[in-house]
Formats: structure tokens, sequence, C-alpha cells
């Protein structure tokens, strides 16, 4: 009975010390936001509804001998709510390089998207759904499609020059015969970042490039995806103001529709002490065509304007209180819309 004590002790102590060798850096982030939204639809009844936005990650990392980290991470989400996997939270794998570079293999996104400048609007999770033809554009990244088959590598920072960062990105298709609805071919993009300052103001300048091509059996597009985007942003003590722009054509693979599309946004924030106010617009525009092979004519549109008050309550938790107001039309015409209130909280960790 002491030998098999022993022995068992000593397997413990084996496995236990392995466990500690091989081990990677794990960290935890994420947050929990819940609160209530009222809708004032036009044409329709007012709503009411419980919004929740809960995202939970666990990140990897371990650095080898040569100063390299190897990073990845993932996801978890209530699949009772999806009724799926979460696979779409999963990262790749990230290398960063002693020069500050870094490549992402697997999943690893648009090069264009990574330079979108970020434009304040309502903190709040408010909004109308306007119907489901009118395919405005409603974000920069009207073109940001790629395949999880294919890399971005990002430059260190101060790439040729000081205050500028680089990144490229490719992918290729999943090797599956192109059938009913759209599928991607093949992505091209590139993005870049340069930060200045201007007086008492610290500048940032964001702009991409992305080019996608596809196809759908028998029928041959009339445009293939890509676009460019713009947006500055200027940082004056405890304000900031932000503009972006984009312009290009996009298919939407769920029901194959295809658009020619412009977006805009324009948005102020201003923190004082406890207290966040934002206030943002937004304008977006497409000629979409159900029928791929043919150009779309009449314009579908979606403008909203938005403001919110966050309040820092504690460490780590924000009271928010959002409006926002959406006009739109698909074909010309009249569309759904209206104004929404929110009320909430955001918890993160």
């Amino acid at each position: 009975m002491k030998k098999e004590l022993l022995m068992g002790t000593a397997l413990v102590s084996t496995l236990g010390a392995a466990s500690v060798a091989e081990a990677v850096t794990a960290t935890m982030s994420g947050n929990h936001q819940t609160g209530i939204e009222f809708e004032s639809v036009s044409g329709g009844t007012d709503q009411r509804y419980q919004r929740n936005d809960n995202n939970f990650t666990v990140s990897l990392s371990e650095t080898t001998d040569a100063g390299m980290t190897i990073s990845s991470s993932f996801m978890l989400v209530n699949e009772a709510s999806t009724g799926g996997g979460d696979g779409d939270g999963d990262a790749g794998f990230t290398l960063a390089f002693t020069d500050g570079s870094k490549l992402d293999l697997i999943n690893a996104g648009n090069a264009s998207s990574s330079h979108d400048i970020s434009v304040p609007s309502s903190a709040g999770a408010e909004g109308i759904t306007t119907a489901t033809t009118n395919n405005a554009a409603t974000g920069l990244d009207i073109y940001g499609n790629s395949t999880v088959f294919g890399f971005e590598y990002h430059t260190a920072a101060d790439f040729l020059m000081d205050g500028l960062s680089v990144s490229v990105s490719a992918s290729t298709d999943d090797g599956a015969n192109n059938g009913s609805t759209y599928g991607i071919d093949d992505h091209m993009a590139i993005g870049a970042t340069y930060v200045t300052d201007m007086g008492d103001s610290a500048v940032t300048v964001g702009m991409g490039y992305s080019a996608t091509g596809g196809a759908k059996t028998g029928t041959q597009m009339t445009n293939d995806e890509g676009g460019i985007h713009f947006g500055i942003s200027a940082v004056t003590g405890d304000l900031t103001v932000a503009v972006a722009f984009a312009d290009g054509d996009s298919i939407e693979q769920t029901n194959t529709v295809q658009s020619d599309s412009d977006y805009m946004a324009a948005g102020v924030k201003y923190v004082s002490g406890d207290l966040t106010f934002n206030v943002g617009m937004s304008s977006g525009t497409s000629k979409d065509s159900m029928t791929i092979g043919t150009a779309g004519t009449t314009e579908d549109s979606e403008d909203t304007t938005s403001a919110s008050v966050s309040y820092a309550v504690a460490s780590g938790v924000t009271a928010i209180l959002g409006f926002s107001n959406t006009d739109a039309e698909d074909e010309g015409a009249a569309s759904t819309d209206g104004s929404a209130w929110y009320i909430g909280a955001n918890m993160s960790f």
C-alpha cells in the first residue's frame, strides 16, 4: 500500500509539473450589457424589447525563446440563443515578431477593415430595423468579405515614416464548386493608418482598399466586390471628433443581392468626469439589384441620427441612456423607419 501511494504521488507530481511547463498563458475578458429598448415605428405599433449583448473571450499566448509571440483566441456564446456554435468568434493564430510586426493566419480578416476609423454614435443598443429589401449601406465595411483561408500581415509602427502602419491581406476560396448563391473565390486588401500631432490635437487618418472575386453558377457579376474607405479623427483633451466615408460594390451571399453603395458618418464624443456624451449621424445609400448580372437603378437609403449619455457607476459598470432616429427609403419610396430609446447598463471585465 505504501509503495502504491508513493507511485501515485510521483505520478501526480510528474503530470502537474508537465502541465505547468507546457501551459500557455490564458486571459479572459468580455462584457454583459442588458437593457430595455422602446421603438416607435412609422405606420406601426410601438414595441418594447429587452436587448442583450454578451461577450466572453479567452485569449491564449506564449513567447518562444527567440522572442516571437504565438497567440490565438476564441469566444464563448450562449448556444441556446444563437442556435449554433461559436466558430465565427474563433481566431486563427497570430505571430508577433520582435520587430513589432504581426502575421495573422487562418480567419485572419480584411486589411482594409482593420484600419477603419471609429466614429462616435450612441452607446446604446437601440435602432429601427428597416425593410428586409432595403440594402442601404450601414457601415464602412460595405465590401469587407474574405474567407477564413488566408493571412493578414501588419507592419510595425513607424513603417517607412513616423506614425504610419500598414496591413495587407489575401485569402482563397474553399475549393467548393460555385452554386446557386454567390461564393467568394479570392480576396486581397491593403489598409493604412497614420497618426500625428497637430497643435493640441492627436490626429488619426485611416484608409483602405479591398477587392473580392466570386461567382454564381451560370451568371456573371455586374461588378465584383470592392471599394475604398477613408476616415479622420481628432482628439483634443476630452473631445473627440471623427468623420469617415466608404464607396464600393457588395454582394450579399445570404440572398444574392448585388449593390452599388456609399456610406458617410460623422460624430462627436465628450468626456466630463464620469459622464460621456456621444452624438452621431450616418447616411447610407445603395442601388441594389435582386438579379445578379443586372445593375440596380433605384436607390435605397437609410439616414440615422443618434445620441447617448453614459455614466460610470463603478469600475467596469456603466449606465447608458441612448436615442436614435432613422429615416429610410426602399427603391425610392418611404420604408420602415422611426425612433427608439434605450436604457440599460454594461458590465465589462
